[in-house]
């Protein structure tokens, strides 16, 4: 009854805010309230989402909320608050449902809901649309500073909210029957938004030193608009083909051709000439049935070959946790128009806009300024206008802000954290594997772009590559992070589009680090060093023996005196102590321990001053209170360090056998 009375206040709320009569809208007085009403409803929806399916249900957005903002666009509160209820109906799916549900009534919802934003896509492929959309947010882009207001910057990032959430929405194949140089939903969206010329404003908004706050939001959404793109068809968009690529494809399709004629014929001969009812029974001399006698078989046969005992077995079937990934990447042509607009727009977007808008997403991502995971939209950024780049016309200025030693580390770093939350997370292996995915492919245009880079007629390129080049090859991490990525491929949580791409990348990096060798008149070669079997430590080798409690008292009482003088701040502490060493491969862990067993040896060989400037070093390196706490008083500073001096902390064993270095550890080759 409740689900009922809802769904009577719904429709009374949505009738409340007009009708369309033709092309001409008549809201009722009272519109703006209604939109009110409609997004406190929108608040108290349960876990199903039912008031979104019900909204989604009366198409109110293709009914009444499009043709308000086209028609009364000058009625600012009005159109505020109507950009506030379509940035909260437009939302992905996945945002709403926090993950894809598995039960199945809520997998149910789900796809409803994503049928109706797919519904909403088609209304915003609306030219008229756009262009009210990209007026407003040129009129509030023109506001200094100064002059404008919070509100303002609300709806700024409302409208780039707003056009995030419709290019998001997944296209349907089954239900547009699109084929490849046809113009799609999605398409026909980008079309709308290039005639109204937002995506003006959007490389407005990327190449703006005082908008660097909207950087993000405009990475997003140019990531979403040509994402059934590739960067290679793009680049080669508007090329005629040449006469080798022609003969090509005519071969491609007469072998095509006779595969098939082949396979009809096979097919023609397997049937035979005699009708299917007397296919008869045969005996097969020679195979043993289970009696001694010899085979009989009930189907019929053409030759001997075509014996077969698999006719009624069922395939064995795999877990579906044991089945390979799938790729679920797909790319598609668009019609020449669209493919053109977004060549032209991915021009502009490199010689305006890809340095700067690239270098402040970074320090955001440095500084954790941005959400979870915002960090693919950087990678995907640099994979994909590097390969544009470098396919279209090469130009090292245009992405010198991504080709360095640094972005090789950021990759690196990232796709090693990817790969272990992939084995961690383990309610969340897809989304891990497309991110790991998506690293990689950043790190392979970018191995692309350096070997670019080695074959330019600029020698100030080159020397470039070459300085690049001799970090990345003299790095352990970097050369063997492809042989780990090869040793832990899993076809379960990988897909194979996943291990073709570590393939190619692995190929490009041993060929670079080949040609690099012959280059060179001489490399460095690192070799492991064996080491020796240690020996057991007899009574004599296990190092000084722990002092008596009275030896302990007895220094103590020695230095107790003047310790209280220095904790009271009577004295000069020493200031060369440094109990962490950022340089050492030493893990933290056991630096803590070695600033601990310092102190107790400060304090046994009666340097009480170097002892407290320890402690308090150390604790100003690990705050977890085993050095006692930042506000920690004088008697328990004091009663701290008596605990350590009198405490037998277990000390490393010292090194009975070195490491034999054998010749030729290192040299020149």
């Amino acid at each position: 009854m409740d689900l009922y009375m809802m769904n009577c206040e719904l429709l009374a709320t949505c009738s409340a805010l007009g009708y369309l009569e033709g092309d001409t809208y008549h809201k009722e007085p009272d519109c703006h309230e209604t939109v009110k009403d409609l997004i406190r409803y929108l608040r108290r929806e349960d876990e199903t989402r039912d008031i979104r399916q019900q909204l989604g249900a009366s198409q109110i957005i293709q009914t009444d909320l499009i043709p308000i903002i086209k028609q009364y666009h000058d009625d600012k509160p009005l159109f505020e608050t109507i950009i506030r209820l379509l940035v909260n109906l437009t939302q992905p799916a996945i945002v709403c449902f926090g993950k894809v549900p598995k039960d199945k009534m809520f997998r149910h919802y789900f796809l409803d809901v994503v049928s109706y934003l797919q519904g909403y896509k088609v209304a915003f492929a609306d030219e008229e649309v756009w262009t009210v959309l990209s007026r407003k947010l040129y009129e509030l882009l023109q506001l200094d500073w100064e002059s404008r207001q919070e509100e303002d910057s609300l709806l700024i990032e409302r409208i780039l909210l707003l056009v995030r959430n419709i290019l998001h929405v997944p296209a349907d194949p089954e239900e547009e029957k699109r084929t490849d140089d046809d113009a799609s939903v999605h398409d026909q969206v980008l079309w709308a938004i290039h005639q109204s010329g937002f995506d003006d404003l959007l490389k407005f908004i990327a190449s703006s030193d005082s908008e660097q706050q909207w950087c993000m939001h405009v990475l997003e959404i140019v990531s979403l608009m040509c994402r059934e793109q590739t960067s290679e068809q793009l680049a080669r968009a508007g090329q005629g083909r040449s006469a080798g690529e022609k003969a090509q494809d005519e071969l491609e399709l007469q072998a095509v051709r006779q595969r098939e004629l082949a396979d009809r014929q096979a097919k023609i001969r397997a049937l035979g000439t005699r009708h299917s009812r007397f296919g008869g029974t045969f005996v097969v001399q020679g195979m043993k049935s289970i009696s001694d006698k010899d085979l009989i078989y009930h189907q019929p046969l053409k030759e001997i070959s075509q014996v077969s005992f698999d006719r009624e077995k069922n395939p064995k079937r795999k877990p579906k946790n044991r089945q390979p990934m799938k790729d679920g990447d797909t790319t598609r042509r668009s019609t020449l128009s669209i493919r053109l607009f977004l060549k032209q727009f991915c021009e502009d977007f490199l010689e305006n806009c890809y340095n700067g808008l690239m270098r402040t997403v970074k320090d955001n991502l440095v500084r954790m300024k941005t959400q979870d995971h915002d960090e693919t939209y950087y990678l995907w950024a640099m994979r994909f206008f590097m390969e544009f780049n470098r396919v279209h016309n090469f130009r090292v200025d245009m992405v010198s802000e991504t080709v360095s030693v640094r972005t090789f580390h950021f990759i690196e770093t990232n796709l090693t954290n990817f790969y272990e939350m992939m084995l961690t997370d383990k309610d969340d292996i897809t989304s891990w594997s497309r991110r790991m995915h998506l690293a990689l492919k950043a790190y392979n245009e970018l191995l692309m772009t350096v070997n670019a880079m080695d074959t330019s007629k600029d020698p100030a390129v080159r020397d470039s590559a070459n300085v690049i080049k001799s970090n990345i090859f003299y790095v352990m991490e970097y050369r063997e992070i492809f042989l780990t990525l090869l040793r832990k491929f899993d076809e379960t949580k990988q897909p194979k589009t996943y291990l073709k791409d570590l393939v190619e990348t692995t190929h490009v990096f041993i060929k670079m680090l080949e040609r690099f060798c012959k280059t060179k008149g001489h490399i460095v070669v690192q070799k492991k060093r064996k080491k020796t079997k240690r020996r057991k430590r007899t009574a004599e080798q296990a190092g000084p023996p722990e002092p008596s409690e009275e030896d302990l008292n007895t220094v103590w009482d020695g230095l107790s005196g003047d310790l209280s003088t220095f904790i009271q701040g009577e004295g000069n502490l020493p200031q060369d102590v440094a109990p962490f060493d950022a340089t050492l491969d030493t893990p933290l862990e056991e630096q803590r321990v070695q600033a601990m067993i310092s102190i107790q040896d400060s304090l046994r060989s009666g340097d009480p001053g170097r002892a407290l400037a320890t402690l308090r070093a150390a604790r100003e390196v690990w705050p977890d209170g085993a050095f006692g706490s930042a506000d920690i008083s004088q008697e328990d500073e004091f009663m701290a360090l008596r605990e350590i001096c009198f405490t037998a902390l277990p000390r490393p064993a010292p090194e009975q056998s070195e490491e034999n270095p054998e010749p030729g550890d290192e040299g020149g080759k």
